[in-house]
C-alpha cells in the first residue's frame, strides 16, 4: 500500500487499521518522515519541538512527559530514502550502550528533512503488553468485525455478547442472537443463528441453528433445523429436522429426515471413527443409537429406544427393544402396604 515507503512499529503492535492509516496520510508520501502519536496521551499544546521527543529512558524529563513517553513506543512511518540514509548514522552513544531508532528524527531535523507530527487513535496501534491488553485488543477487533458486518446486513442482538473471528463470511440475509461464537472460516448464507450457538469451520446455509447448539468443523448444513443442546460434527445434513438433545458425528443425512430427542450416532470405537449414513424421508425414534458403521435407506421408521447395530433396508420398521413386562400388585407386595 505505500510502494515507497514504510511504517515502523513497536513489535507490540497489534493489528494496524490500514484505512486509518490512509485517512490521516501516513501513506499519501507528502512528506518525508511522520512522527506517528495517539491523541489520548496528549499533554496539551506542545511543549518540545521533535527532538524532545528522542529520548533516552534513563534522562530526566518533566514527569507528564516521561510518563507518556515510557508507556508508548515512538512510532514512525515515511519515505524508504529517509531509512537508507539514516539508518547507517546510528550511534549508541548513551547510559544504555544500545541503538535507538528514534534517534532518527534527530537526525532528520538536523538534515532539514521535511517532518510532520500525526495524531492517532490509540485503538489504531495499540500495544499488547499484558493479558490485560490482550482482552482490550480483541475487544477493539471485535468491535471492528462486528460493525462491518452489521452495516454490510447483518442483523445482530446484543453485539456486544457475540464473538465472531476475521475470516468468517456471511452472505444474504442473516440474523445472529446473543451469546453466540463463530469461528475459523465458517460461512453463514441467509440463516438465523439462536442465542449461545458455538459453530466452528462450519458452513451453514438456509437453516435455523440454535439456541444452544454446538455446529463443529467440516460439518455442512442445508435447509435444515438443528435445536438446543444438538452437536453436529463432520456432518452432511440437508432438509434435516433434528430438535434437541441428540449427537450426530461423521454422518450423512437426507431430506426430510427427522432425529428425535436423545439421537447418537456412535461413530467411535475407542480407536477409529466410522459413518453413519441416514437416507430421505427417515424417522428416527427417541434414544436410539445408531452404531456405526451403518446404513439406514430411504423411508425408514426406527422405534424410539432402538440400538441399531445393522443396515437397515428401504420401507422397513426396525425395532430393538426388551419386551415390557408387568407384574401386577407388586408395588404392594414390595413396600408390604395397600
Amino acid at each position: 500500500h505505500c510502494p515507497d515507503g514504510c511504517i515502523i512499529i513497536a513489535e507490540d503492535g497489534a493489528k494496524i487499521n490500514y484505512d486509518y492509516c490512509k485517512g490521516c496520510g501516513i501513506c499519501n508520501g507528502e512528506c518525508k518522515l511522520y512522527v506517528i502519536d495517539f491523541q489520548s496521551m496528549m499533554i496539551g499544546p506542545r511543549a518540545y519541538d521533535l527532538s524532545a521527543l528522542i529520548f533516552d529512558p534513563y534522562i530526566m524529563l518533566p514527569q507528564k512527559l516521561r510518563e507518556r513517553l515510557l508507556n508508548y513506543y515512538l512510532q514512525l512511518s515515511g519515505k524508504k530514502e529517509i531509512l537508507e540514509e539514516f539508518l547507517p548514522l546510528l550511534n549508541n552513544d548513551n547510559a544504555q550502550k544500545e541503538y535507538y531508532l528514534t534517534d532518527i528524527i534527530d537526525l532528520a531535523n538536523k538534515n532539514n528533512k521535511t517532518i510532520k507530527a500525526i495524531e492517532v487513535k490509540e485503538e489504531d496501534f495499540k500495544g499488547v503488553n499484558s493479558k490485560l491488553d490482550l482482552a482490550n485488543a480483541e475487544r477493539i477487533h471485535q468491535n471492528r468485525i462486528k460493525e462491518t458486518l452489521m452495516k454490510n446486513g447483518v442483523i445482530m442482538h446484543l453485539p456486544e455478547t457475540i464473538y465472531i473471528e476475521n475470516d468468517v463470511e456471511f452472505i444474504g440475509e442473516c440474523e445472529v442472537e446473543s451469546g453466540c461464537v463463530i469461528k475459523g472460516k465458517s460461512i453463514i448464507k441467509n440463516s438465523y443463528i439462536k442465542a449461545n450457538s458455538i459453530i466452528e469451520d462450519a458452513t451453514i446455509s438456509d437453516s435455523e441453528i440454535g439456541p444452544m447448539a454446538r455446529i463443529r468443523p467440516q460439518s455442512d448444513i442445508k435447509n435444515s433445523k438443528i435445536g438446543n443442546f444438538v452437536e453436529v460434527k463432520k456432518s452432511t445434513l440437508n432438509d434435516v429436522k433434528a430438535g434437541h438433545l441428540a449427537y450426530l458425528g461423521d454422518s450423512e443425512i437426507e431430506s426430510g429426515t427427522n432425529i428425535g430427542a436423545g439421537v447418537i450416532t456412535c461413530n467411535y470405537d475407542g480407536k477409529n471413527k466410522y459413518k453413519t449414513k441416514i437416507g430421505k424421508n427417515v424417522f428416527v425414534g427417541s434414544d436410539t443409537q445408531l452404531v456405526a458403521p451403518v446404513i439406514v435407506e430411504d423411508d425408514v421408521i426406527i422405534g424410539a429406544g432402538s440400538t441399531i447395530t445393522k443396515d437397515i433396508p428401504k420401507g422397513s420398521l426396525a425395532l430393538s427393544r426388551t419386551p415390557q413386562k408387568i407384574v401386577k400388585e407388586f408395588f404392594y407386595k414390595f413396600f408390604g402396604r395397600k
